[in-house]
């Protein structure tokens, strides 16, 4: 067997469909909490409304951090745009979301398919003219 005939079975553990690839942000995440001292799974409703509240706080901090690695200060003409850093922000905010989803007891499944159903509302506002928005169009997500 010549070396190329093996490079299907040494990758095939790191070729991931992409629920497969959400499953494992999950999985991180919820390891990286645990290790902190954050286990979502023996929360009371009292604590994950405050750990909700935690994270939106957290990823506040975020934004404000993307903001600031993109020049938005126009009288400021010594800023550079740090794309770089933008991509770092961008997945730290993605941590903070996973772990507000994980406290909502929510499953890479349910987050998929939560994602799936409010594109489709955002699809049908845009082909309606989003001259309304109505509580109730996003109520069965």
């Amino acid at each position: 067997m010549l070396f190329h005939d093996f490079i299907p079975i040494i990758c095939k553990p790191f070729i991931m469909s992409t629920s497969d690839k959400l499953e494992e942000i999950f999985h991180l995440q919820e390891q990286l909490n645990k290790r902190i001292g954050v286990d979502t799974a023996s929360m009371t409703d009292e604590q994950r409304q405050q750990w909700v509240l935690n994270y939106c706080r957290a990823m506040s901090q975020e934004v404000a951090e993307l903001t600031d690695s993109v020049p938005w200060k126009w009288w400021a003409k010594y800023q550079k745009f740090d794309k770089q850093n933008a991509r770092v922000e961008v997945i730290d905010l993605l941590h903070f979301l996973i772990s507000i989803a994980q406290v909502l007891e929510m499953t890479p499944a349910d987050f998929y398919e939560a994602y799936a159903k409010k594109h489709q509302v955002n699809l049908d506002r845009q082909d309606h003219g989003y001259h309304t928005k109505d509580e109730h169009d996003s109520r069965h997500i």
